[in-house]
C-alpha cells in the first residue's frame, strides 16, 4: 500500500491489497495497477462510491510497452492502458492502469462516463486496443481504410520509411466510398411513416465549423434530430513525431497543436521535462512565462471573440480584433523574434532574455486595450440579436460539463470556479492577483462573457509581470537545461561541447513519467511523458481540451435550429489541430 496517498488506503479498505500495485512517478499523484476484470469495478468506485470522488475521466490513453528498456516493477504486458481521473473535491489525480496483451479485450467504460467513447476509439485506432461493449468502435483520427495502428512501435514514423503515395482511380473511388455517411451505422434512422428526416454534411469545409470538420446533421426541417461529429481531416501525429524528435528539438511541434495558444503550447511540455529532469527554473523565467502566456491568452480569446460575432452574422468586429491581436504579435515578436509560432521557450528557461525596451511596448499595449475592450461589450456583448443567438442556447450545467471532460471557459461558464491557475499553481501563478471570471446558465452567451472577462484578468497579470519583472538569469544552471547560456559557450570547452551535444543529440532525461496540466487557451492543456533514458521521449501523450469538448455536440445540438449550432460552435472554441493533434 502507498501510504502518502489516502485515496490508496480507501481502495485497499474497499477491494483489500491483493488486487494493487502502486508505481512511483515524477509527479507524485498516485498510480494505481489494477487487473482488467477489476478495472471497471474500480473506476465506478472511485467516480461514484468515494467520498470526494473522482467524477471527470480527465484522459485515456495507452503505451506500448514492447520496446520499452526501463520498465518500472509493475505488471507486464505488450500494452498498458492509463486513466486519468480528477477529483475537484480532493484537487487531486489519480492514474489507473491496466496491463494487457495484443489480444486482449478491455470492457469498455462508456457506460461510466459518456467522455470515453472518443477516447476509447482513439485508443483502437491507434494501438489496436479493443473495447467490449464499445457502440461504435471505428477509427476516430484515421482513414477508415487505414491499415496498422500509427503509435505502436513498429508503425513508421517518417514517411520515407513508406513507399511512394499513389492514388489510382479505383482506390479514389474505394476511399471515397469508405468516407461515405451511412445513419443506420450511427442509429439515425429514426423516421416513421408519417415523417422524413434528412441528411445533411456540415464540412468539412466551411467556415462555420472552424476548420476541417465535418457533422452529419439528421433534421426534420430546420431542427437538428441528432448528430455525429466526424474528426481527423487534420490529422498530423503530433504524439508519433515526438518519438522520432529529441527532447529539444520536439518544442517547436507543440506550437502547432493549438495553433492560437504560441508559448502557451511549450509550457505544459517543458515543464513536465523538468519535472523528469529535476530543474528549478529561477523566478525571472517563471514570470517571464506567465507574461507571454497570457499575452498570447489575449490573443487567442481576440480571435474567439471576433470571429464568434462574425458567426453569428456581426461583420465588423472580427477586423478591429485582429488588428489588436497584430499590436500582441509585435510585442511576440520583439521578445521572441516570432510572432504566432515563436516556439521561444526552453528546457529550463527561455530561449534569450528580454531585450531593452520590452517594458515600453507592454505598457503601452496595457493602456491602449481597455478602452477597446469597452468599446466591444457595446458592440457585442450587448447587442440585441447577440443575445437573441446566444442566451439560452447551447445549455449545460456543471455535472453535465464533468460528465463530458469539459474544462477552462465551458466548465466555468455553469458557474464552478475551476481554474488550474488557481487551484494548481504553477510557474509562479500563485503570487499573482486575478479573480476567475464565472457564468450562471451555461449557455453560448456565458461562454462568451467569462473569456471577455478573462481578457481583463490577463492584462492584470501581464501588468504585474510588468511591475515586478525579477531579476537574475534567464535559464537554470542545471546541466540538463537545453541549450546551456551561449556566453558561457565562449569561456570553457566543456560547456561548448554539452552545447553541441544537447542540441545535436539532445539530453539524456532520467527514466521516468511524469503529467503537467495547464489552463490553457481553450481549457486545461496537459503533458504525459515518459522517459526511457534516451535522447527522445518514449512517449508523449498530449491531453487537449477540444478533444472532449467536441464529443457534446450531439447532447447540445439535439432539438436545436441549424443556425443554433452555428452559434454552438462558436462559443466552444476549438481548433481542429487541438482536436486532431
Amino acid at each position: 500500500m502507498d501510504n502518502r496517498f489516502p485515496i490508496c488506503q480507501e481502495l485497499c479498505r474497499q477491494f483489500g491489497e491483493a488486487p494493487f500495485i502502486f508505481q512511483d512517478t515524477r509527479d507524485d499523484f498516485p498510480t494505481v495497477w489494477v487487473d482488467p476484470g477489476q478495472a471497471l469495478d474500480v473506476l465506478r468506485y472511485l467516480k461514484s462510491g468515494v467520498e470526494r470522488p473522482y467524477r471527470m475521466l480527465y484522459d485515456l490513453s495507452a503505451i506500448d510497452e514492447r520496446l520499452r528498456k526501463h520498465r518500472p516493477a509493475v505488471p507486464q504486458g505488450d500494452f498498458t492502458l492509463a486513466y486519468h481521473l480528477l477529483s475537484f473535491e480532493r484537487n487531486e489525480d489519480i492514474r489507473i492502469k491496466v496491463a494487457l496483451t495484443e489480444s486482449s479485450k478491455m470492457p469498455s467504460a462508456t457506460g461510466i462516463w459518456p467522455a470515453a467513447n472518443w477516447y476509447e476509439r482513439e485508443a483502437w485506432d491507434m494501438f489496436g486496443i479493443e473495447f467490449a461493449g464499445h457502440p461504435h468502435l471505428r477509427r476516430i483520427l484515421m482513414p477508415p481504410t487505414w491499415q496498422g495502428h500509427p503509435l505502436r512501435k513498429d508503425h513508421p514514423a517518417r514517411a520515407t520509411e513508406m513507399g511512394p503515395f499513389t492514388l489510382p482511380v479505383a482506390k479514389e473511388r474505394a476511399e471515397q466510398e469508405a468516407l461515405r455517411f451511412h445513419p443506420e451505422e450511427w442509429g439515425m434512422t429514426r423516421s416513421s411513416d408519417s415523417t422524413d428526416f434528412m441528411f445533411l454534411n456540415m464540412g468539412p469545409n466551411h467556415p462555420s465549423v472552424h476548420g476541417v470538420f465535418r457533422i452529419a446533421l439528421e433534421l426534420d426541417g430546420e431542427e437538428i434530430v441528432d448528430a455525429v461529429p466526424d474528426i481527423g481531416y487534420h490529422h498530423r501525429g503530433a504524439e508519433k513525431m515526438a518519438e522520432r524528435q529529441t527532447w529539444h528539438t520536439y518544442i517547436p511541434y507543440t506550437d502547432r497543436i493549438d495553433y492560437l495558444g504560441g508559448v502557451m503550447n511549450n509550457l505544459p511540455y517543458v515543464l513536465a521535462v523538468e519535472k523528469l529532469a529535476g530543474i528549478e527554473v529561477p523566478e525571472r523565467v517563471k514570470t517571464i512565462r506567465v507574461m507571454l502566456a497570457e499575452l498570447f491568452r489575449i490573443a487567442s480569446h481576440l480571435v474567439f471573440y471576433g470571429t464568434m460575432a462574425q458567426d453569428v452574422g456581426a461583420l465588423s468586429p472580427v477586423f478591429f480584433m485582429f488588428t489588436d491581436r497584430e499590436r500582441v504579435f509585435d510585442i511576440v515578436e520583439a521578445v521572441c523574434g516570432g510572432r504566432m509560432h515563436p516556439e521561444w521557450f526552453r528546457i529550463g528557461g527561455v530561449a534569450q532574455d528580454l531585450p531593452r525596451g520590452w517594458d515600453g511596448l507592454v505598457r503601452e499595449f496595457l493602456d491602449y486595450l481597455p478602452p477597446r475592450l469597452d468599446e466591444y461589450d457595446k458592440l457585442v456583448m450587448q447587442n440585441a440579436i447577440f443575445k437573441g443567438r446566444t442566451q439560452g442556447v447551447g445549455c449545460y450545467g456543471t455535472e453535465e460539463a464533468i460528465e463530458w471532460g469539459v474544462t477552462g471557459a465551458g466548465l466555468r461558464a455553469t458557474g464552478m470556479d475551476w481554474d488550474f491557475r488557481k487551484k494548481r499553481p504553477y510557474s509562479g501563478y500563485e503570487q499573482f492577483e486575478f479573480d476567475i471570471p464565472i457564468g450562471r446558465r451555461g449557455d453560448c452567451y456565458d461562454r462568451c462573457a467569462v473569456r471577455v472577462e478573462e481578457m481583463r484578468q490577463s492584462l492584470r497579470i501581464v501588468r504585474q509581470c510588468l511591475e515586478n519583472m525579477p531579476a537574475g538569469p534567464y535559464k537554470a544552471d542545471h546541466p540538463l537545461t537545453t541549450p546551456p547560456l551561449k556566453e558561457r559557450t565562449m569561456h570553457d570547452i566543456e560547456t561548448l561541447i554539452a552545447h553541441f551535444l544537447g542540441v545535436s543529440w539532445g539530453p539524456v532525461i532520467p527514466p521516468g513519467e511524469a503529467f503537467v496540466g495547464i489552463e490553457a487557451t481553450k481549457g486545461s492543456n496537459g503533458y504525459t511523458l515518459i522517459s526511457d533514458g534516451s535522447t527522445a521521449p518514449y512517449r508523449v501523450r498530449i491531453r487537449t481540451p477540444s478533444f472532449p469538448h467536441l464529443q457534446m455536440i450531439p447532447l447540445l445540438s439535439r432539438g436545436a435550429m441549424v443556425p443554433d449550432l452555428v452559434a454552438i460552435l462558436g462559443s466552444i472554441d476549438f481548433v481542429m489541430a487541438d482536436v486532431d493533434r
